[in-house]
């Protein structure tokens, strides 16, 4: 075989591609997911729906004459989902709004996105503005279904999605199912409810401190749904050891922000933990559906 300047140029490179350049930081973040959703003691139907789920890319030599030494093992790298979604509408009109906003999402991650692994500053711009336009076609697909089936009229969902790869943690959320992070036996809430009553606390009406217990509490002013809606989304960064908490109303309206704390920095099972929460709830009145998912991260240095 003659040497042209290309095979030149490949015998050059190949040297450079060390095991090491391979292991990106996704592809040694490990997870452990729990989720738990129930009717609660009130509700006749649950309109919460809820989803994990993992997202991967790989490669794997299947057939080569090359020897092993020449090519690199097998490999993967991957990031994580999760989203809860709390229906509204009357009847069964909630739950199909909830379970079509995490359908719809999903399709259009399948169909349009890009699974964005290996995240720098021009990347994490593109996941924002690609998350943007998901919400937004998420938001017509429920409102076109409620204005064609006139049975649906008026449902509407929350909407509170994450999404992680390697130390980058993405949250978007529409309504007041809550995101929080639970980092050294702190307990952070991460979105901010769209919400009457923290509307009023914004505009200083009335003291953040009586936003949980305000009549108005729970009177969205953004919901999927609706054709209009503002979806807020923030960048994170994860660190080892961190706990992730999902969650509808069902568990806040019932459950404190220091009874979560105390649960997650007793629990270290994911599944307890989502038990343990529920069970709260449900021990507290349970008067609406209650969904809780929970992600705990190993992020080795």
């Amino acid at each position: 075989m003659t040497e042209t300047a290309d095979t030149k140029e490949l015998y050059r490179l190949s040297p450079l591609l060390e095991d090491t350049e391979l292991q990106i930081l996704s592809s040694v973040v490990q997870a452990r997911f729990a989720a738990l959703s129930h009717l609660g003691k009130v509700r006749k139907v649950n309109e919460d729906h809820y989803l994990i789920t993992k997202l991967d890319r790989s490669q794997e030599t299947l057939l080569t004459n090359l020897s092993e030494g020449d090519l690199p093992p097998r490999f993967a790298e991957w990031g994580y989902g999760m989203v809860v979604a709390d229906g509204m509408g009357g009847a069964a009109n909630g739950e199909v709004a909830s379970s079509l906003a995490i359908s719809t999402l999903m399709q259009l991650m399948l169909h349009f996105g890009k699974w964005n692994l290996r995240i720098n500053e021009r990347v994490a711009q593109e996941v924002i503005k690609r998350a943007e336009r998901f919400y937004q076609s998420v938001d017509e697909a429920v409102a076109k279904e409620g204005r064609e089936d006139p049975s649906r009229a008026g449902m509407g969902t929350t909407l509170t999605a994450t999404f992680s790869a390697g130390r980058d943690l993405f949250v978007a959320n529409v309504g007041d199912s809550r995101a929080y992070l639970f980092r050294n036996n702190r307990l952070l809430q991460v979105t901010r409810d769209q919400t009457y009553s923290q509307l009023l606390a914004d505009t200083g009406q009335i003291p953040q401190r009586d936003v949980s217990t305000h009549p108005l509490r729970h009177i969205l002013t953004q919901a999927i749904g609706t054709g209009t809606a503002k979806v807020q989304i923030k960048r994170l960064p994860l660190r080892d050891g961190d706990c992730l908490l999902l969650c509808t109303d069902g568990l806040t309206e019932m459950v404190a922000d220091e009874e979560i704390a105390a649960v997650l920095m007793r629990e270290e099972n994911p599944d307890e933990a989502c038990k343990t929460l529920v069970d709260l709830a449900l021990e507290h009145g349970g008067n609406d559906n209650v969904t809780v998912v929970i992600g705990k991260y190993e992020i080795p240095e």
